[in-house]
């Protein structure tokens, strides 16, 4: 089934986008605002019938008490403040609490919550998106070890896409958080810009289950526990290449904002090796047969056409086996390993010019 996620984004939260001290950059505040806002015409163009948004929580309410992996919102609201904003958003708390009831059918145990709040890692995303509609917060342990592996996540975002997928919503997928900060710490001033732009990079190529290569002692290490965040997202949009990537490092945060507008993921790559298409068994029978039957190169040696007549071949095939037009067969979309195999036992057979 094709999935239903048809967008999403990834987006940083940095707390001095709303309290703008005098260190920051008012022009690289502004770019990374204007990046997201973007993207945010862009994502509602598509019309989507639901926006998630995956998140972590700063140590204000899953921390002391409980600190599950993941929590779902299902109350009919979620309300904050920071830096002297308010922020309210209605949550869709029937398809929040359908989504939980179908993770648990597979094998996900994640808590729920009717009253969580909106820190800032919700808020600023959403207000830069423009986002004024009902949307779904799913919060994610970044900061309290142990946290759940990047598997995990990736994993996680996975079951939510196929849940939105059977019931038929039509998806934005957004995730808040990264690149590189170590708020708090006497790293603060030291962001890992060589790795988040290597990161980037596979990103941007649509590789996104990249991510799931990190353990826990890289993303501690490099400042980006966050994208626990972003690879839940990645496992929910799929291999797909973002359409807009921007890299705007500050002396204390990389900020990286990533857009998906272009609905479904990337087609699949045609393979080198593909599976044996109907239309070529015959063929295919043909051609395995000289590989690996001494009996048939025996006959195909003898009289080529007479072999080729066996089967039950098109001209256009039956003309390509005669000849062993190895270009033409594989053009076809056979397995070249096959006619390969076969031309090298041919060739061994035939005179030495």
């Amino acid at each position: 089934m094709m999935s239903t996620v048809i967008g999403g984004a990834m987006l940083p939260h940095a707390p001095q986008f709303f309290t703008m001290p005098d260190t920051e950059d008012k022009a690289l505040v502004a770019h990374v605002r204007e990046v997201a806002a973007d993207i945010g015409k862009r994502l509602r163009a598509l019309d989507p019938d639901l926006w998630i948004i995956f998140s972590n929580d700063h140590a204000e309410q899953f921390f002391h008490n409980a600190a599950p992996p993941f929590t779902v919102h299902v109350g009919g609201e979620a309300t904050g403040e920071f830096a002297g904003r308010k922020f309210h958003w209605k949550v869709p708390s029937e398809i929040g609490f359908e989504l939980v009831r179908q993770l648990y059918r597979q094998n996900f145990d994640p808590a729920f919550s009717s009253t969580a709040k909106i820190d800032y890692a919700i808020g600023i995303p959403l207000t830069h998106l423009g986002h004024t509609d009902p949307v779904l917060p799913i919060y994610v342990n970044a900061y309290l070890p142990p946290q759940p592996t990047m598997e995990r996540c990736y994993a996680f975002g996975q079951a939510v896409a196929r849940t939105v997928t059977a019931l038929g919503l039509k998806t934005v997928i957004l995730s808040s958080g990264g690149m590189s900060h170590f708020p708090g710490t006497d790293r603060y001033s030291n962001p890992e810009l060589a790795w988040d732009r290597r990161v980037l990079e596979q990103l941007a190529a649509g590789k996104l289950k990249s991510l799931i290569g990190f353990d826990e002692g890289e993303l501690d290490d490099t400042g980006n526990i966050e994208l626990r965040c972003w690879a839940a997202a990645a496992g929910a949009l799929g291999e797909r290449k973002p359409d807009v990537v921007s890299m705007d490092p500050s002396w204390h945060h990389n900020y990286a904002s990533l857009g998906w507008i272009g609905g479904d993921g990337e087609k699949p790559q045609a393979a080198h090796y593909p599976s044996i298409k109907p239309e070529l068994v015959e063929l295919t029978s043909a051609l395995h047969g000289l590989a690996h039957d001494a009996g048939m190169r025996a006959q195909y040696m003898a009289n080529a056409s007479a072999f080729a007549d066996r089967f039950n071949l098109p001209p256009e095939q039956r003309e390509a086996l005669i000849k062993l037009d190895m270009p033409s067969i594989v053009k076809m979309g056979a397995h070249p390993l096959v006619p390969f195999l076969a031309q090298l036992q041919m060739q061994r057979l035939r005179p030495q010019r």
